[in-house]
């Protein structure tokens, strides 16, 4: 039987080609969007297999009874992409705090809640499969996208936890960290705080320049064949890396990180308490050998 995907965020960019994608592969699909009436033309390729939900990510109540609606719709869910998010540019200090509220309640909280409210039925099923859109700087860090690093960096973090915490239900979690990818994300799917002159010469300004002007390399075709191609395997990686940018970029910084934490070793390993009592011993005997 068919797969039924709820997908956020499809109206343009990678979300689309998913939910088009999906629609050719013959699944079902609940896409939500968050203007009425957009992606009327994925209703008419197959009006029995999708359902168009209006959804606003940061509106906890819309998340709830969207998830509902695909439930009563088609009996389950089986695969949740939680894609719709943006890019906030400026430095911290050249953002405001609504801008920075509205990005995490977006990015962040928007998938967070998104999980919580499918996990009950995928329990239920003792199944089903969480993609979490993420991005290469959800381990890496750019100047000027400060905020936009923090909600990624933190929605990482909480399906690496969560990931653990629902296994056991036959429940599986990717978090997918595309690089660039040729959509609008740069364009129209990226809000700005207010430059102050201070930052011009600086990262921050060289990167506000940059912005836009350089071709990324992802096809978001070839990522969401990949993306849809995961779902039908047995085993799912933690994380999965598109584009040969992340990739790059990754393997350039990751051993960065080790290299830091060896570096003070002796700091890190000398903070300990001298007087451990036989809890901490056994909280220590559970750490893997170094």
């Amino acid at each position: 039987m068919s797969k039924v995907w709820f997908i956020t965020g499809t109206s343009t960019g990678l979300g689309r080609t998913l939910a088009e994608e999906v629609v050719r592969r013959g699944e079902r699909l609940v896409a939500t969007v968050r203007k009425e009436g957009t992606n009327s033309d994925l209703v008419e390729q197959a009006p029995s297999r999708v359902k168009i939900i209006t959804l606003d990510v940061t509106n906890s109540e819309q998340i709830r009874s969207g998830i509902q609606a695909a439930k009563d719709a088609f009996g389950r869910i089986d695969v949740l992409v939680n894609n719709a998010g943006y890019g906030l540019f400026g430095a911290a200090e050249e953002v405001s705090e609504e801008q920075i509220r509205h990005q995490i309640e977006t990015n962040l909280l928007g998938s967070i809640l998104s999980i919580k409210a499918v996990l009950p039925i995928m329990r239920e099923q003792r199944s089903g499969y969480i993609v979490q859109i993420s991005t290469a700087g959800g381990q890496l860090t750019t100047p000027g996208l400060s905020i936009y690093h923090a909600s990624k960096w933190g929605i990482e973090g909480f399906c690496e936890a969560v990931a653990q915490e629902v296994a056991a239900f036959g429940i599986k979690v990717t978090i997918v960290e595309p690089g660039g990818i040729r959509t609008d994300w740069a364009g129209r799917s990226m809000v700005h705080g207010t430059p102050l002159d201070a930052y011009s010469d600086t990262l921050v300004g060289q990167m506000r320049h940059l912005l836009g002007t350089l071709a990324p390399i992802g096809d978001p075709q070839k990522m969401a064949d990949a993306i849809i191609n995961l779902a039908n395997q047995e085993a799912a990686p933690l994380r999965l890396a598109l584009g040969s940018d992340t990739y790059t970029l990754l393997k350039a910084k990751l051993p960065l990180r080790l290299e830091q934490l060896e570096a003070n070793k002796d700091i890190t390993l000398s903070t300990d308490a001298d007087d451990l009592d036989e809890t901490a011993r056994r909280w220590r005997e559970l750490l893997p050998e170094s």
